[in-house]
């Protein structure tokens, strides 16, 4: 059974062995790497919170966050997996960019890249709950009951983050998209995004913008990105 926990470089060297072109390896790597930021932000909050819990404390860890920390997260462990977590994106592209039309994915097929990037870990000799990210991160989870009631084309079970750690790279990812043109959205929007798929998926997203807050400097980075930030209308 596969453990390797993936160096930097090794993940690297896996987005340049599966992306089909330089164009696609940009794009989706570049989401990784911003996903990953923001991931180790919520981590090393969310630790500080933890570690300060008797000196803030209950009414002051409120202010900050509708459900306290438990325990110190991994936050190393939660990076790694924010930057292998869309690796399966790789999978279901329809355009590789390198006509020097934009890189797109095929919609039929994109709920695939989740399994697809976890299968590609397992192949490749990666940790199980590494290669979990992928599998356990799209949108804000999909249960087995969501793949039986949507006919999803997905083997029928759940694909929910099992770790706090895949929790958070689950949600960070909802606040940068790889369309076209690339964007950031803010908590709002991204509350309104998972509206468009029920009532269950909206409220979920509202519980996780509770626990986790909005990123820190959306503006920032988009503008590092030169990338737009859209708001909810």
């Amino acid at each position: 059974m596969g453990d390797m926990i993936p160096s930097y470089d090794d993940i690297d060297d896996l987005h340049r062995k599966y992306a089909p072109s330089q164009e696609a390896y940009e794009l989706v790597y570049r989401h990784c790497m911003i996903v990953a930021k923001m991931v180790r932000e919520i981590c090393v909050f969310r630790n500080r919170l933890f570690v300060q819990a008797d000196v803030l404390g209950k009414d002051m860890i409120q202010q900050y966050t509708t459900k306290a920390p438990t325990r110190l997260l991994d936050t190393d462990k939660a990076v790694v997996g924010a930057l292998l977590h869309d690796i399966g994106t790789y999978e279901v592209i329809d355009n590789d960019g390198s006509n020097g039309e934009p890189v797109s994915f095929n919609r039929d097929r994109y709920i695939l890249h989740g399994l697809a990037g976890y299968d590609l870990l397992k192949a490749e000799g990666v940790d199980e709950e590494i290669a979990q990210f992928c599998r356990n991160h799209t949108g804000v989870g999909i249960t087995k009951e969501m793949v039986e009631q949507q006919h999803l084309p997905l083997p029928v079970a759940d694909y929910v983050p099992r770790t706090t750690e895949q929790e958070i790279v689950m949600y960070a990812d909802n606040f940068n998209s790889k369309s076209e043109p690339p964007r950031f959205v803010t908590a709002a929007k991204a509350i309104q995004r998972c509206a468009k798929f029920g009532e269950a998926n909206e409220q979920r997203m509202r519980e996780l913008v509770g626990i986790y807050g909005e990123p820190k400097n959306l503006k920032e980075m988009a503008e590092q990105y030169h990338m737009v930030l859209i708001d909810a209308k």
